[in-house]
């Protein structure tokens, strides 16, 4: 599942969560219920605008047993990671931030490095498959290592294409030649093909409407 799947499912989840807890203390604040005449089971929370939100009963329920401090000091413990987690994984660009090439030196000459920014890599690689038949957009990712860096590239096609020409062009053509340029043995690359929509339902999608 990539990134951005996983952000929106956790949005998603966190928001009907918010949702639910935000509506159910709406309805009690309200006292929704009783204008309303229905009457919740004994075990709905905030039924009325005075009763709280955990009762003595509910909140001292469980304190005798051995395992209900570890287990309230631990869940939110782990909420609260999960949370830093995701934060700090936001900030995280997910692969290198430049190539090492390599620079062999020659005797009796000190070495040098050599090093190109992997956003260089990507616009490269992405300028030459957008050039290719049948290729409607295309995203670029380097990931891996600086010193074994890997391509990953996602099409969307136009409709009617060559998937076999257009992936032997793609190895042939913008993954080849960024090999060749960096010097490197091997360059692993990932390509994904998305299928593109016809083409009059892109036009009726950007023609604005009139009212």
């Amino acid at each position: 599942m990539s990134r951005r799947a996983v952000n929106r499912t956790l949005l998603a989840l966190a928001g009907l969560a918010l949702l639910a807890g935000g509506a159910l203390v709406l309805l009690g604040g309200l006292d929704a219920y009783r204008h309303l005449g229905i009457t919740p089971p004994h075990w709905w929370p905030l039924t009325s605008p005075d009763r709280p939100v955990l009762s003595a009963a509910g909140r001292t329920r469980w304190t005798d047993r051995d395992w209900w401090w570890p287990v309230a000091i631990a869940v939110p413990a782990l909420v609260v990671l999960g949370c830093l987690w995701w934060l700090f994984s936001q900030l995280r660009r997910g692969g290198p931030a430049g190539v090492d090439l390599p620079s062999p030196a020659a005797p009796g000459e000190p070495h040098f490095a050599l090093h190109v920014r992997s956003r260089a890599v990507e616009e490269a690689v992405e300028a030459e498959t957008v050039a290719l038949p049948d290729v409607d957009r295309v995203t670029v990712k380097v990931t891996g290592a600086a010193r074994r860096p890997e391509v990953h590239t996602v099409v969307r096609l136009a409709p009617g294409a060559d998937t076999a020409a257009l992936v032997a062009a793609y190895r042939t053509g913008p993954v080849e030649h960024a090999r060749h340029s960096l010097g490197l043995a091997s360059l692993p690359a990932q390509l994904r093909l998305r299928g593109g929509k016809p083409r009059k339902e892109r036009e009726r999608r950007k023609t604005p409407r009139v009212r």
